[in-house]
């Protein structure tokens, strides 16, 4: 079970919602998002409806303004709950994590292989990330080392261009497992 409130202003204050799941337009409810707080679970935000646009990891926590989820704007739109009921993890996709990475499209030329978070992709695979496969688990790419700037959610599969797993560029500076805790 999961719980997410989204504010309109920052510190908590102003008109608030309350999601307990995925919904796919916040819209109606909000006018902007400044604060947040997660009482439980593990959640991915969107800023824009129906799970497209930039989207940031939360975990449990408070969030006082948008820039503690590295957020670009006060626009968030959709959330997504991921727990062992949710889609994503129906599959049990966190019970082991394993993911390559290679140079070129297609999931073709230098590859190497990840099972742990690396907080700078730079110091391990010295070619950019232009497609990968993930093989099992969840995993977060950022585009900036230490884990900074914009985030992708990947799940098993085969992501043959960087433009499958949303990015308009092949720009990965770090990567981290989506863990069942928080």
């Amino acid at each position: 079970m999961g719980k997410i409130t989204f504010y309109e202003l920052r510190n908590f204050q102003g008109k608030f919602y309350e999601c307990i799941s995925d919904n796919l337009d916040l819209q109606s409810h909000l006018n902007s998002c400044n604060s947040i707080h997660v009482e439980n679970g593990l959640w991915m935000v969107y800023e824009r409806p129906h799970y497209m646009g930039n989207q940031f990891f939360l975990k449990e926590g408070k969030y006082p303004d948008y820039h503690c989820w590295t957020g670009l704007c006060d626009s968030i739109k959709s959330c997504r709950l991921l727990s062992p009921s949710s889609s994503l993890l129906q599959e049990k996709v966190l019970d082991v994590y394993r993911l390559k990475v290679y140079e070129k499209d297609n999931c073709t030329g230098t590859m190497t292989e990840f099972m742990n978070d690396c907080t700078n992709v730079h110091d391990h695979f010295c070619y950019p990330i232009c497609s990968c496969q993930v093989l099992g688990g969840l995993w977060l790419f950022y585009e900036l080392p230490h884990y900074r700037g914009k985030q992708y959610l990947l799940k098993p599969g085969k992501y043959e261009r960087f433009t499958d797993w949303g990015s308009v560029k092949c720009s990965v500076g770090s990567l981290k497992r989506v863990l069942k805790t928080v």
